[in-house]
């Protein structure tokens, strides 16, 4: 999949695994995810464009590189992707923050929306989608397809775990969309949990049952 990009990086693996642990704490695993979206976002972000300013150095005067065109556009999917937000806006503080709101029907497993609101306009920006986990990634297409809907265009999507099953389905809904990925688990269990995972990633980050 040429549009995927899973991350060696040791500090990330070293994080996840410290993520996975069930004996990690809120405040502490809320603090982990914060990290490792700041470490996926800066590989993710490589390819920002740029444009030259002139400014004016203790020295001299000098033309430089600053962020051309229009902010940042960050897509957190509720309520678990606002555990990443965080982390990105240390990378780019001036980025703009939409939600998408989406729930997992117990019983069909399928996304359900009950919220949509995006930065304008959205198709000037580059936009991240995060989501820490990307299971069947029915949530994850389906919001992608909103944004779309709404005229977004240039999309990434940004996630901690992903299952494999999961990864295909986002791929092949959207083969457009740049994937990056912390670290591809094994499967998806009967209830659709991603294994060995980490359980549910927002009630951990939230302190909720």
């Amino acid at each position: 999949m040429e549009n995927v990009t899973i991350f060696k990086h040791p500090l990330i693996q070293h994080k996840i695994s410290h993520l996975r642990d069930k004996e990690t704490g809120t405040n502490e695993f809320r603090r982990l995810v914060e990290e490792i979206a700041m470490l996926e976002g800066f590989e993710a972000l490589a390819d920002l464009p740029l444009k030259d300013k002139e400014i004016e150095t203790p020295i001299e005067k000098c033309i430089t590189p600053v962020l051309a065109g229009r902010k940042l556009a960050l897509i957190p999917i509720l309520r678990a992707g606002l555990g990443m937000v965080s982390g990105m806006q240390a990378l780019v503080p001036s980025a703009k923050v939409g939600h998408i709101g989406l729930y997992r029907d117990e019983s069909t497993h399928e996304p359900v929306e009950y919220y949509c609101k995006l930065p304008d306009p959205i198709d000037e920006r580059q936009i991240v989608v995060v989501d820490p986990m990307l299971a069947t990634g029915g949530s994850a297409a389906d919001a992608i397809s909103m944004i779309k809907k709404h005229g977004g265009k240039k999309i990434k999507f940004m996630c901690i775990i992903a299952a494999p099953e999961g990864l295909k389905k986002l791929h092949d809904a959207h083969p457009d969309v740049q994937i990056y990925v912390g670290h591809l688990d094994r499967c998806l269990n009967d209830a659709a949990y991603i294994c060995p995972g980490l359980g549910d990633a927002g009630d951990r980050i939230f302190g909720t049952k």
